[in-house]
């Protein structure tokens, strides 16, 4: 049941890859990343959840609320602990900027400062 790709451990789907480096829950979410086109490998649009990857490829997600940059350093064997799945990857994401955290449109429906109402507010 093995791939022919799988067997050398060079390549690997790109679904598969997301799921036992524990970026997504399941492979089927990765898939619908895929196909929402916001998945790219090496600077072009990755629109395949077959598409194939090795050690060295330049994986970019948009997620809603971050967007991850990884480097391939090895295919997986299984989806493992997060010390083993950490194993596969090198992460390249920027840190995240303090006015990116919010949504656009959950930042326009706070006012700066604006939190909950306090107890001497009341």
């Amino acid at each position: 049941m093995t791939e022919k790709g799988q067997q050398d451990g060079s390549r690997q789907r790109i679904d598969k890859w997301l799921f036992f480096a524990r970026v997504v829950k399941s492979r089927s979410l990765a898939q619908s990343l895929i196909a929402a086109g916001a998945v790219t490998l090496n600077g072009g649009a990755c629109n395949q959840p077959s598409r194939t990857i090795k050690a060295g490829d330049r994986i970019e997600l948009l997620l809603d609320r971050r967007d991850i940059v990884l480097v391939v350093r090895a295919a997986g064997d299984r989806r493992g602990p997060f010390e083993e799945a950490r194993s596969l990857y090198d992460d390249l994401t920027p840190p995240p900027d303090e006015q990116r955290r919010l949504t656009p449109f959950e930042r326009s429906q706070r006012g700066l400062g604006a939190g909950g109402s306090g107890k001497g507010e009341r």
